[in-house]
């Protein structure tokens, strides 16, 4: 699959108002996420019968949400947990190069706190703390590629 196929999904999405996209071939996966909180709508019948989708309509079901919290083993001591990256992109601390950083160390932060932001295939894609905390660190670099699963911040849970 080249970036003009990815990319033609990414419209497909778009026009369709679909959230997530997953597909899973021989050596070949590929999951793509739109911020949450996008409008999601289920595909039209008619559309099904579209031969640009055909191929991709069965896919077009809910994916389960990979949790962006997760337990660290290495901080177990201190009771720290990490806010993984759901996905490989860019990592941004704030919302445009003149902003304020959305949290800092010592920010309090719930479930629905803005993070960071992760630029995937020219998508901003909001990043939420998904549990009640408190920030103690902040691994990632800004502006820096981040991969699947890389710690970007370490929060302690309250």
């Amino acid at each position: 699959m080249d970036l003009k196929e990815i990319k033609s999904i990414i419209d497909l999405m778009k026009k369709n108002s679909l959230s997530e996209f997953e597909l899973e071939e021989k050596d070949f996966k590929i999951k793509l996420k739109r911020p949450i909180g996008a409008a999601v709508a289920p595909l039209p019948h008619a559309l099904l019968d579209d031969p640009e989708l055909t191929a991709y309509a069965p896919l077009a079901r809910p994916v389960a949400p990979t949790p962006a919290v997760t337990s660290a083993p290495a901080n177990a001591a201190n009771g720290d947990a990490e806010i993984k990256s759901p996905m490989i992109g860019t990592f941004y601390r704030t919302p445009s190069p003149d902003a304020a950083p959305y949290v800092e160390v010592g920010s309090e932060v719930g479930p629905d706190t803005v993070v960071c932001i992760i630029e995937a295939m020219k998508v901003m894609n909001e990043i939420k703390a998904e549990t009640r905390g408190v920030i103690t660190a902040i691994v990632a670099e800004n502006a820096k590629p981040v991969e699947f699963g890389q710690p970007l911040f370490k929060i302690r849970p309250i």
